[in-house]
């Protein structure tokens, strides 16, 4: 028998109004009057540049106030990169990869495959033309060409024991059997970031940390002190931090080997995080909370919005802080920084 688990995508995902699959060949351009009010799952800046994503393929661009832009699809967006001021992908439903080469301003679809029915979850470029994506199942992409073609990649030295000799067995017995289960268990891949030229560290579902020192190529999984789910990372000068299920935040000094728990306040998930400077990190998560961590580990809350659900944190090139979720955009109270600042 296959190893049993319990299947968790993000909770960013699970409270959203969208089917699990839409056909992303339905291009929806029309722009939605109320679109900055409904779920908005990621947002990226880089300089000049500000961009953000959510439901129905909805894209937005950051002038003065988030302005929504056509869309090639209508599949719910998951997650948006920026590779400098006008390139950048985003990721989402129905295995869908888009592209812009203009700051956001419009977007071409480079994927999509409704049929597959598994969500991508980050995307990651180390330069113009390499570039990975990820998601549920093991769902792992890489393209050698800017994404004007994306090879898939099976990597079954991230499977657990169990399964790796449940399939050896399978695939003696039945091929298109093997296949079909190979390709459902894998744990989700939930975030990807490059922490040097050639090392990437990666998260997700049941406790999954894993390293690879090749962009990707191969990876090795890193002994984790949690097995609940792991939702993102962020890197700052005074370590790289893991976030997830149930208010778990994790602190690395840089020995990957090596995590020490941060006891946080709150049991609510966390989603999203803003390095704000050298002394401390801004998160977000469920039940609105949002919450500063110091380079001491020890921690405050900044704000708690009852009935909301946030996802991600940025910040604009204007100094303005911007919360996502269930409800959209929403600017960080500036008397409410004001005050937490001093």
């Amino acid at each position: 028998m296959s190893f049993s688990m319990l299947r968790l995508l993000p909770v960013s995902l699970l409270f959203s109004s969208c089917a699990f699959s839409v056909n992303a060949a339905n291009n929806d351009t029309q722009l939605q009057p109320l679109a900055t009010s409904a779920l908005v799952l990621d947002m990226a800046n880089k300089g000049s540049t500000a961009v953000a994503v959510g439901e129905r393929g909805h894209l937005f661009v950051f002038h003065q106030g988030w302005q929504q832009k056509p869309s090639p699809t209508k599949a719910l967006l998951t997650k948006v990169s920026l590779f400098n001021e006008q390139l950048g992908w985003a990721v989402g439903h129905d295995s869908t990869i888009l592209h812009t080469q203009d700051a956001g301003e419009s977007w071409q679809t480079q994927m999509s495959s409704a049929e597959m029915e598994k969500p991508l979850m980050d995307v990651l470029f180390f330069d113009q033309q390499q570039g990975i994506a990820i998601g549920a199942y093991g769902l792992f992409y890489r393209t050698l060409n800017g994404g004007q073609s994306w090879q898939q990649e099976f990597h079954g030295e991230l499977l657990y024991e169990e399964d790796i000799a449940y399939l050896e067995e399978l695939k003696a017995e039945d091929e298109q059997l093997y296949l079909s289960e190979r390709s459902m268990l894998l744990p989700h891949f939930n975030r990807v970031v490059q922490l040097n030229e050639q090392r990437l560290l990666m998260v997700g579902e049941l406790g999954l940390a894993a390293m690879s020192e090749d962009l990707g190529k191969t990876w090795q999984r890193i002994e984790f002190p949690y097995d609940g789910s792991l939702f993102n990372i962020l890197v700052a000068k005074q370590g790289i931090y893991v976030m997830g299920l149930r208010g778990h935040l994790f602190k690395s000094e840089g020995d990957l080997d090596d995590w020490q728990t941060i006891e946080l306040p709150i049991e609510s998930s966390l989603n999203g995080g803003l390095v704000l400077d050298d002394e401390r990190i801004r998160l977000v998560g469920n039940a609105g909370v949002v919450i500063d961590v110091y380079a001491d580990d020890s921690v405050k809350m900044v704000e708690q919005r009852q009935g909301e659900n946030l996802v991600a944190i940025n910040q604009t090139s204007d100094g303005k802080q911007w919360l996502v979720g269930s409800k959209g955009f929403i600017e960080l109270n500036q008397q409410q920084k004001l005050k937490q600042d001093q």
